[in-house]
């Protein structure tokens, strides 16, 4: 069964959020954030012969980016074309790498390559978000489902699965200046993520030294980023945006006047079922088949349309919070000396 968008509507939404697969969804990352608690990411680990297979698809993956270099797009902070072409590629390979994961029925790859495919962005918008993030997190969940990956696996899935997407995703970002879907601005946690702030809570939790507050040291970001994914998150912020975290991530900069990690990563998953499995421009997206099925009431046909944004809208309704004004990559700011076009206008905050 092929995947698809059914949630159009904020009473769907509701629906959507007293559901099994809603329960389910919530139950996988706390599994994951269990698992991954109190250990770096060099933690020694069960690796199943699925989960090698998930990250040679990764590494392929990164390959494509490799192969497909960015077009000239001087003059412009907003996506590269040359994504549209990256994308495509993943879908033509797709299928060949579901075929190779080892117990992967045929009549389900389909479905669950789907997830994988939809992880690294929108190819109309040339923009990532929360929303893809989570396709991620539903591929691991799916490929769990049906046997691929096996519950010996859950350290490795956050540690070296996730930890390997997140490097990917960055290299997609920067390549291609990915703009932030639906972004908060100032106000979010992140331009593009959300999990590797949660999991990453979660590795600190019960940690004798670090604290909250050592974000704010450049000395320990540096000594500490390579194992802690919440600190290589700020050290990549603090890499592309300029000025203070208090200025470009006052959120996060808020956070780090928590007492205890233990504080931070429970408030992380509240965050997190209200600001992506709660908002609708988000969960519009989200994809239903037969392995996370949709379980509430259909919109009736000729209800909805879908913009030339891919965003879907039921038909009266003002415009939405996912029809918002472009925002360009912040990668484009940090480049800025480096590019040989027209000027390019300053965007706050940078």
């Amino acid at each position: 069964m092929q995947p698809r968008k059914v949630l159009i509507t904020k009473g769907q939404l509701a629906q959507f959020e007293a559901s099994s697969i809603h329960a389910r969804i919530v139950a996988y990352i706390e599994t994951l954030n269990e698992a991954i608690t109190g250990k770096k990411l060099s933690v020694e680990c069960s690796t199943s012969e699925g989960a090698v297979s998930v990250l040679r698809i990764l590494d392929n993956i990164e390959q494509l980016v490799e192969a497909t270099p960015p077009q000239d797009n001087a003059g412009s902070r907003f996506g590269n074309p040359a994504f549209r072409t990256f994308y495509d590629e993943i879908q033509k390979n797709a299928a060949q790498w579901h075929a190779e994961l080892p117990g992967l029925a045929a009549d389900q790859a389909e479905e669950v390559a789907t997830y994988l495919c939809e992880s690294w962005g929108s190819r109309t918008r040339i923009d990532y978000g929360s929303g893809m993030e989570l396709n991620f997190l539903c591929w691991l969940m799916c490929l769990e489902q049906v046997g691929v990956l096996t519950e010996s696996d859950h350290v490795a899935l956050v540690s070296r699965a996730f930890w390997r997407y997140l490097q990917v995703m960055r290299r997609i970002q920067s390549a291609y200046w990915l703009e932030p879907a639906g972004s908060h601005g100032v106000w979010g946690l992140d331009d593009y993520h959300f999990l590797p702030f949660l999991f990453g809570s979660a590795q600190l939790r019960g940690h004798k030294y670090l604290r909250p507050k050592s974000i704010h040291d450049p000395d320990v970001l540096s000594e500490y980023s390579n194992e802690y994914m919440y600190l290589a998150c700020i050290q990549f912020i603090n890499s592309i945006k300029s000025a203070s975290l208090r200025w470009h991530s006052p959120m996060l900069d808020d956070i780090s006047a928590v007492k205890t990690w233990d504080k931070v990563n429970s408030g992380m998953i509240k965050m997190y079922k209200a600001e992506v499995l709660g908002k609708l421009p988000v969960m519009q997206h989200f994809l239903f088949g037969s392995l996370l099925p949709w379980e509430g009431d259909l919109l009736q046909e000729g209800n909805g349309h879908e913009d030339e944004h891919g965003h879907v809208h039921v038909k009266g309704d003002a415009w939405g919070d996912c029809c918002g004004i472009p925002i360009p990559a912040a990668f484009g700011a940090a480049q800025q000396n480096t590019l040989k076009g027209p000027a390019i206008r300053p965007v706050p905050f940078d």
